[in-house]
C-alpha cells in the first residue's frame, strides 16, 4: 500500500530559493530541515544531514553528475534515489519535490502508526 504524501509549498517560484554558489539551499518544511539542490535545472530534495556522520549536506558540493558530496568525509549520494555512490553502503533520505505553475512543493510521506 502506497503511503500518503502531504505536499507543502516552499516558495512561489524556484528563483526565490536561496541557493548558494554550490546550487544548494536549506528550507524548513513541517519542522524538518531539508536540503534542495539544482543541477541542470532539475530540483532535488534530500536530508539535511549525512547518514554517516551528520555532516551538513548543503555545505558540501554537487559533483559533475549532480550527486551530493558530504563536506566531512566526501561520501557521495545520488540525489534522485539516495543511493551511496562512493561505496560505503549508506542511504540518504530523499523527499518528493515538484515544480508547479504556482510554486515549488516538497512532499513528505505521512507517518503511519509505527513511524
Amino acid at each position: 500500500m502506497a503511503k500518503e504524501i502531504i505536499w507543502h509549498k516552499v516558495v512561489d517560484d524556484k528563483r526565490m530559493l536561496p541557493f548558494k554558489e554550490n546550487k544548494m539551499c536549506v528550507v524548513t518544511v513541517s519542522g524538518k530541515n531539508i536540503t534542495i539542490s539544482e543541477h541542470h535545472s532539475v530540483l532535488r530534495a534530500f536530508a539535511y544531514k549525512c547518514p554517516h556522520a551528520s555532516g551538513i549536506m548543503s555545505e558540501g558540493y554537487l559533483n559533475s553528475l549532480g550527486e551530493v558530496v558530504c563536506p566531512l568525509h566526501r561520501y557521495s549520494f545520488n540525489t534522485s534515489n539516495g543511493r551511496n555512490t562512493s561505496g560505503e553502503g549508506y542511504y540518504l533520505k530523499i523527499y518528493h519535490i515538484e515544480e508547479r505553475l504556482d510554486g515549488v512543493y516538497i512532499g513528505i510521506e505521512k507517518a503511519g502508526i509505527f513511524g
